[in-house]
C-alpha cells in the first residue's frame, strides 16, 4: 500500500506461538489495520491453527515456516507466559527476528517477549527495552527501562497488556512516519495518546 507521496505504509508480521497473549496480538492487529497497515499473522507451529493464552483458537494467515525467507517492515512478538517461551525456543523465530534486525526492520516485542525472545537469544544487543514483571533481572544483554513503551533504534518494546494501545499506536506512527492519522484514530476509539 502506498500513499500519494510514494511512502510505503509498511507490512507487519505478527508471530503467534501457542499460548500467545491474545489481547496483545489482537489490539496491535486492530490498530495497525485501522491505519491501513498490512498485517500478516504467522503461526509459529506445525499448522496455522494456534490456541492462545486464554484458550481462544485462532487461525493465522500462514505458518512462519512458509514465510521464513520473507521480509516485513516490522515483526511483532506478543507475550503470554507460555507464548513467549514458545517463541524463544523456536529456531525459526530466532532466525526470522535476527534477519529482520540485521536488515534494520522494526522489531516490536511486548510483555515478556523482549526479555525471553530477544534477551534469551542474545538479540537485544545492548539496546534499551521494557518487559513485564521481573524478567529483566535475568537479562544481561540490553538496558531495562521501566516505561510503557521504549524505543531504541529499530526496537520498540511494550511493557504489557495494559500498554498495548500505546505500543500499537507508537508502532503505527513509526511505520507511517506521521503521528497525525494515529492521533485521529486514538481519539476515535477514545484513547488518550
Amino acid at each position: 500500500m502506498f500513499l500519494s507521496n510514494g511512502v510505503h505504509h509498511g507490512k507487519v508480521a505478527v508471530l503467534l506461538a501457542p499460548g500467545f497473549e491474545e489481547a496483545e496480538a489482537i489490539i496491535t492487529i486492530d490498530i495497525l489495520r485501522r491505519l491501513h497497515i498490512e498485517v500478516e499473522t504467522l503461526a509459529c507451529a506445525e499448522s496455522r491453527a494456534v490456541v492462545s493464552y486464554h484458550d481462544i483458537p485462532m487461525v493465522a494467515d500462514s505458518t512462519l515456516s512458509e514465510k521464513i525467507d520473507s521480509y516485513y517492515d516490522a515483526v511483532v512478538l506478543p507475550g503470554g507466559p507460555q507464548g513467549s517461551v514458545n517463541l524463544a525456543a523456536s529456531a525459526d523465530v530466532v532466525r526470522f527476528v535476527a534477519a529482520h534486525d540485521e536488515a534494520g526492520k522494526l522489531i516490536a516485542p511486548i510483555c515478556s517477549a523482549a526479555a525471553r525472545v530477544l534477551g534469551g537469544n542474545g538479540l537485544l544487543k545492548g539496546r534499551r527495552y521494557v518487559c513485564s514483571g521481573d524478567l529483566w533481572q535475568d537479562i544481561h544483554d540490553g538496558e531495562y527501562v521501566d516505561a510503557p513503551v521504549v524505543e531504541d533504534g529499530n526496537l520498540i518494546s511494550g511493557k504489557g497488556l495494559g500498554h498495548a494501545f500505546d505500543f500499537a499506536l507508537t508502532l503505527s506512527a513509526r511505520l507511517l512516519g506521521d503521528e497525525t492519522p494515529v492521533r485521529d484514530h486514538a481519539e476515535h476509539i477514545y484513547y488518550p495518546w
